[in-house]
């Protein structure tokens, strides 16, 4: 089975496309001074990393979900099962998408909340005003 030039190309694209907004979003969350830019930098970073783990887990079609669902009455046979393993995707990055969709989320929450806190007692989310004003 040879790859075609449209899906070779796709996929090349796919992950320059991933390493460029890797890269753009690290630039933000290291060189942007506000803290609301970098916070929007570190969920895009976040999201990215999340697809790029989704895109180890791909299999080309025909690929089915990671869930047996031959005949349950009766034990399944061998070449079933080997059958249900080469076309089934691999489960573990989705579980772990999903477990870092979760933290994430509440990781951005205390950001967010701290960011906050900082806007409350200097009056600006831009670091370096607020390093002026602490002395």
């Amino acid at each position: 089975m040879s790859i075609s030039a449209i899906d070779l190309f796709l996929g090349n694209f796919t992950l320059i496309a991933i390493i460029g907004t890797i890269a753009v979003s690290l630039y933000g969350i290291v060189a942007k001074p506000n803290l609301i830019k970098k916070i929007i930098a570190l969920t895009i970073f976040t999201d990215t990393a999340n697809v790029l783990a989704i895109l180890i887990g791909f299999r080309k079609p025909p690929s089915v979900p990671p869930v047996f669902t031959g005949n349950l009455a009766k034990p399944p046979s061998l070449e079933e099962l080997r059958s249900f393993a080469s076309l089934a995707v691999d489960p573990l990055p989705q579980a772990l998408v999903l477990t870092a969709i979760v933290i994430g989320m509440a990781v951005n929450l205390l950001i967010i909340f701290i960011t906050l806190q900082v806007y409350r007692l200097y009056g600006t989310v831009d670091m370096r005003k607020v390093r002026e004003l602490r002395g």
